[in-house]
């Protein structure tokens, strides 16, 4: 059982370093191949990097680390060490693929290179989230300020890119600002696409004879609420069976599913669990508490 579960926690952090790596490609492609050549910038941390690069020919590479230094800090303490670990080397990763990795333009037309400019660095940061990771601070912005402000992540997202937008409008051109909106828009779909449909939050339902155990950890060590619900299986790998079982229900953020399946992996590897996305939620100890 060690061995099995050695080997499991091996595949699952070669698994996340290769979805980092393959954000990073991907949005370092889309930068450089796309956005960059053309003057185009995005939305959050990324397009404040982007737009101050143009107007002051600082290196966008430091900027990048530099702005994203206070968000990595804040995720720090808001969702956890090993977050912020992966948030900072994938990002220190991003800026060095930006100063050495060179892609030729791929193309001059402009809606083009809006669209799939979009396209590779919204799949990058959906890589990157899918890793345990981020490539942008402005989420973990907003959800410190939804514990403060009666807003979603969405909605705070939101206005702090029209901001952006709305400045690249007045210090650079409109028609700049309208074609950033474009690939703004696609990046964002394109990361919805890359998590399958993992929303702000996620539920997940936890079957498992180890349920006190997993009970106290999501508790104890995330701070999560749960409910527990009493059950009996119905059919298993054994046939057909009558076992009292619990049942656990509780709701997470998006950036923490890995840490919290990887925690019930320890507890139980044949844990049977179900994610399901939420489009939103009050109450509880979502808005209350630090997430770990």
């Amino acid at each position: 059982m060690s061995q099995f579960f050695a080997q499991h926690q091996l595949g699952a952090i070669l698994l996340q370093g290769v979805l980092l790596a393959g954000g990073v490609f991907s949005a370092a492609l889309g930068l450089k191949g796309f956005l960059l050549p053309n003057g185009f910038i995005d939305g959050g941390v990324t397009g404040i990097s982007l737009l101050v690069s143009q107007l002051t020919g600082i290196s966008l590479s430091a900027l990048i680390v530099l702005i994203n230094i206070p968000f990595i800090v804040l995720g720090y303490y808001q969702v956890g060490q090993k977050f912020a670990l992966k948030t900072l080397l994938t990002i220190l990763a991003l800026a060095g693929a930006l100063l050495v990795v060179s892609f030729p333009p791929l193309t001059q037309d402009k809606l083009l290179i809006a669209v799939f400019g979009g396209f590779f660095l919204g799949a990058g940061v959906g890589l990157a989230m899918r890793g345990g990771g981020v490539l942008d601070g402005t989420e973990i912005l907003a959800l410190y300020l939804t514990r403060r402000l009666p807003a979603s992540i969405g909605d705070i997202v939101l206005i702090i890119n029209i901001t952006i937008f709305s400045v690249a409008a007045w210090l650079l051109s409109i028609e700049t600002a309208l074609y950033s909106i474009l690939a703004y828009l696609a990046a964002a779909k394109t990361v919805d696409f890359v998590l399958v449909g993992i929303e702000e939050y996620t539920g997940l339902t936890i079957i498992s004879f180890h349920s006190t155990e997993i009970r106290r950890m999501i508790t104890d060590k995330l701070h999560r609420g749960a409910t527990v619900y009493e059950c009996t299986q119905g059919f298993g790998t054994h046939g057909h069976q009558h076992l009292k079982v619990e049942a656990i229900f509780t709701v997470v953020t998006r950036l923490e599913v890995v840490s919290l399946t990887d925690e019930i992996h320890k507890i139980d590897p044949n844990a049977f669990v179900v994610s399901q996305s939420v489009s939103d939620m009050k109450g509880g100890l979502i808005k209350k508490r630090a997430l770990h």
